[in-house]
């Protein structure tokens, strides 16, 4: 397996959800540990990318988003900016049906050729379940500097890979931003 860091992009407080999205919980668990015991047969290199105090009771690594005012895409050029590593697997935290197996097997399918390699559905992509080569800071940098942050116009300029999971783990993907989408994830599962 390739060596990764996880980067899971905690964000800000979801007026849907009326809190902080990642400490919503779930069959009695925050989103936050769901995702963490999720990606730890991955790697241990995990991090949080977040200007909230609220997870500091988590024992991995915080860092503080300066370009929290530039959305998804000033998070990731955040998490690549501290990364170590040639793979980065980036992660949004709500989406608490998402399995190790389908994780392991985006990086297994991940093509060196790519810079990022997504997931996608059958109707639609998932930008924030993917592998972001570190390579693409700068371009990154320069997409923020002309104030250009939709995710997915970014991923067209970069050599890419998306990856379309097959309907038996389509629910994997779904992002929870509702309390009506939180009280569907048990018909989901």
């Amino acid at each position: 397996m390739k060596e990764v860091t996880i980067f899971i992009l905690c964000g800000t407080k979801n007026t849907r959800l009326c809190c902080e999205k990642g400490l919503v919980l779930f069959q009695g668990k925050p989103f936050i540990e769901r995702i963490i015991d999720i990606v730890l047969p991955i790697s241990s290199n995990i991090i949080l990318v977040t200007n909230d105090t609220e997870y500091d009771y988590l024992k991995y690594k915080k860092i503080i988003d300066p370009e929290k005012e530039k959305g998804t895409l000033g998070s990731i050029f955040t998490a690549l900016q501290y990364s170590n590593t040639k793979y980065n697997l980036i992660l949004s935290l709500d989406i608490p049906l998402i399995s190790t197996e389908l994780l392991m097997e985006l990086i297994d399918k991940h093509d060196e050729a790519a810079e990022i390699t997504i997931l996608s559905s059958k109707s639609r992509m998932l930008p924030l379940i993917g592998i972001y080569s570190k390579k693409i800071a700068p371009l990154l940098q320069q997409a923020i500097a002309k104030n250009e942050l939709k995710l997915k116009n970014f991923i067209t300029t970069v050599p890419h890979q998306i990856i379309t999971f097959d309907e038996s783990t389509e629910n994997q993907g779904i992002n929870v931003i509702s309390v009506d989408e939180l009280d569907q994830l048990p018909n989901r599962m």
